[in-house]
Formats: structure tokens, sequence, C-alpha cells
């Protein structure tokens, strides 16, 4: 199959994943039609990611003002078997950026739920953390961490979190969009310390206050990459 033609092309550098397991009734109702949730030892899990967006380009061109600023989301994990072959993806709850125009644009053409906020964050040598700031609070995840990077087997969680390849999204009429999202294997650094903190129930729904109150399965940062996100289309 061609590959879709290429969208955006960026950095993602610096990703903060708070990973917590989860009782996949609760997602349910959220996976994209023709997809099933993807498992890790027979675990569902979903993932508080902060990282920069660096020299972003769309269609190619880069976009005044809006190259370089943070995100943060809270997705889970879904597979889709598609000629004969899984294609291991991600779905997103929410994504947060600083810039109305980004989440205005992947709203209309991704039909992602992304909401601007105001956001900060600040990467070390051996500590990061992103923030955003609502109802006059600033809520946030962080992690410390120390040492060099190092690529994980194929058999740790932290493989099994960061190598998904395609974005699936359930639209409000029921159809499901895939895009696909390339890069190499990231690097990790396993988390020494690790803290989240946000008004849960408000920002993602009441459902996930007890999984993301508890101790994260695992927390890492991975060094990140340029990146490519093809175009993305309706399946039939």
């Amino acid at each position: 199959m061609t590959p879709e033609p290429r969208f955006l092309t960026a950095e993602w550098r610096n990703l903060a994943m708070l990973n917590y397991e989860v009782d996949p009734s609760i997602l349910a109702e959220r996976i994209p039609h023709g997809c099933e949730l993807d498992a890790f030892s027979g675990r569902a899990f979903v993932s508080v990611v902060g990282f920069q967006f660096l020299r972003t380009r769309l269609l190619g061109v880069p976009i005044p003002f809006h190259r370089n600023f943070e995100e943060v989301n809270l997705r889970f994990y879904v597979r889709r078997k598609t000629e004969g072959a899984w294609r291991r993806g991600v779905a997103f709850v929410k994504e947060l950026v600083p810039r109305w125009a980004v989440a205005a644009a992947a709203r209309r053409l991704y039909a992602e739920n992304y909401v601007a906020l105001p956001m900060r964050h600040s990467v070390g040598a051996s500590s990061a953390s992103y923030q955003w700031r609502r109802s006059g609070a600033w809520e946030g995840l962080s992690v410390g961490f120390s040492g060099a990077p190092r690529l994980c087997s194929d058999e740790a969680e932290e493989t099994f979190i960061t190598e998904h390849y395609w974005g699936y999204t359930r639209r409000a009429d029921h159809a499901t969009l895939e895009y696909q999202v390339e890069h190499p294997r990231w690097r990790v650094w396993r988390a020494e310390t690790a803290a989240f903190e946000c008004d849960v129930a408000s920002l993602y729904g009441p459902e996930f206050v007890e999984p993301l109150s508890r101790e994260p399965s695992s927390a890492f940062v991975a060094d990140g990459s340029p990146v490519i996100v093809r175009r993305v289309r309706r399946l039939a």
C-alpha cells in the first residue's frame, strides 16, 4: 500500500511518559471502530505524555510563531488488523497545546480532542517537567532521571509504550480516521522519580481519577527524534 503524503514534519524531543494500568472497560466507548485495545502482558495502559514539538512544518512550510511548542496528551493503545498484519497505534483522550491555531487545525483536520492552554516546560540533564494552567492554577507532570539513555529490549514495557506507529481517531459520526507516524526507535532514561498533579476529573473525566491517582506502572523519558506524520484518511 502506498503511504499517504506527508502532512507534518517536526522533531519530538524529551518525551516524559507516565504509564498507568487501567481497567479496559473505561476505554471501551473510546476505541475507534475497526480497532481493539492493544495490551502488554494482558494489561491495558493509558499514558500521560509531555514533550517538545520543535521545527514544525506543515506541508513542508514553517508556520511563523508555531514551530516550537509544548504538548501534553493522555493516550491509550490500540491495534487494527489490515492486509494480514497488525497496525499498532494510539488513540487520544485529550491533547493540550499552548497555540490555539494548532488546536483548531488538529480538531478540524484530524478530529483530535485538542485544547489550547497556557503552558511551560523545564528540561535539564536529570529532569523534565511539563505544565499547563487552568482555573488560575498550574498543573503538570515531572520526572527525574540520571545516567545515559539506552535502547530497551523488545519485551520491555518501555518498548511497548513507544513502539506504536499509527494514530486512530473515533469521530462523532462513529467513523474512524487513520494516520501513520514515522520515527526511529527511541532511547530512554528510566525515571527515578515521577509526579503528576492535576484535577483529573475536570480535565479527563471522573473515570480516570482512580487509575491516574496511583503510582505509575512505569515512568521514563525518551530522547525523541525527527518525525513524519502522514495525511489522515477515513476508513471504510
